[in-house]
């Protein structure tokens, strides 16, 4: 994708795919946003299509396959269920329009590699999000990583009760995917901080409810990577009935000293004590996202993340389902 500005008629004309958390945010986002505007929602049934819709001003389309083909739009902001994330934006890239993806780009390595390439040949505009790397603690762990030396352990953990476990597609894995593909952003913060990945292993646990299937009710994934660096990470993602009580924790070691982050306090500790780390706002991560969008888009300024770093970590988190299916560790 070329990084010349782009001529358009502002504002940008905006379609959505997606009606639930995720489409909400970016809805919101192109509220306080004059470069762009909400023209057209496609979701999941067409009730709450109209319904969205009618929340954000927008004008309600039956199927997204008929969404991307409105000539009249610009981009396509894809924020639906993981598994239907490559076929959209295929058919969004070759109608000839610009894409916004929320991660994953696609569940399949190979699918995702083809986008990448269909955007280049087109000449669009291929955004997977990664709204982590704006994030509070990301950014302040970035900046302090410095203090604690070289590092050599980090451990980052994701925990989340939830009892019962909702029917709903985070909890499908046809829908959601592998959990560390599906959950891409908790291996997508290490490499980003740490860099190339030479082996993985995972294992995976997924507790079953009959009359629910094909939903379960727990999931359990932890994988370990040994960096180029050799840096070893752990990465825990779980959530569901079986577990009973929450983790938000990342936590880098070095040989001068450590960064502890769990849930909305940052600490740097070192021989000589600790010191809190101060963390900015949570908030407007989409808002930021959009707006790095349309600068790129319209002045050319660069954006923050390019696909194909999102595509080397979906590599990673592949390499992660096949150790976990096979019982064995994963050379890159």
């Amino acid at each position: 994708m070329t990084k010349t500005p782009l001529s358009f008629s502002l504002p940008l004309q905006v379609g959505l795919v997606g009606t639930g958390y995720a489409a909400k945010l970016r809805s919101q986002a192109l509220q306080v946003e004059p470069r762009a505007t909400l023209t057209a929602v496609a979701g999941h049934t067409f009730e709450s299509t109209e319904a969205f819709s009618q929340t954000y001003g927008a004008e309600p389309i039956a199927s997204w396959t008929e969404l991307v083909q409105r000539s009249a739009l610009d981009v396509i902001i894809i924020a639906t269920v993981n598994r239907d994330h490559g076929a959209i934006v295929r058919a969004a890239l070759e109608a000839g329009k610009h894409v916004i993806v929320e991660y994953p780009l696609a569940l399949d390595v190979t699918e995702a590699t083809a986008l990448i390439a269909l955007a280049k040949a087109q000449d669009k505009l291929l955004h997977v999000e990664h709204i982590e790397l704006l994030g509070n603690m990301h950014q302040a762990l970035k900046t302090s990583l410095p203090a604690i030396g070289k590092p050599f352990f980090a451990r980052y953990a994701t925990i989340k009760p939830e009892n019962p476990a909702p029917q709903r597609w985070t909890y499908h894995p046809e829908l959601f995917g592998f959990p560390l593909v599906g959950a891409l952003s908790r291996l997508h913060r290490l490499i980003d901080l740490f860099g190339t990945v030479v082996t993985v292993s995972c294992q995976s646990q997924f507790g079953d409810r009959a009359e629910a299937a094909p939903y379960y009710a727990t999931c359990y994934c932890t994988a370990q990577l040994r960096f180029q660096s050799g840096l070893l990470a752990e990465v825990v993602y779980a959530k569901g009935e079986a577990i009973w009580q929450s983790e938000r924790k990342m936590a880098v070691h070095g040989d001068k000293g450590a960064l502890i982050f769990d849930g909305d306090q940052g600490t740097l500790v070192q021989a000589d004590g600790s010191e809190p780390i101060a963390l900015g706002s949570r908030r407007g991560l989409f808002t930021k996202d959009t707006a790095m969008v349309l600068d790129y888009l319209i002045y050319g300024k660069p954006l923050y993340v390019t696909p194909e770093t999102s595509l080397y970590t979906l590599k990673v988190a592949d390499a992660a389902r096949r150790s976990a299916e096979s019982g064995q560790t994963v050379k890159l």
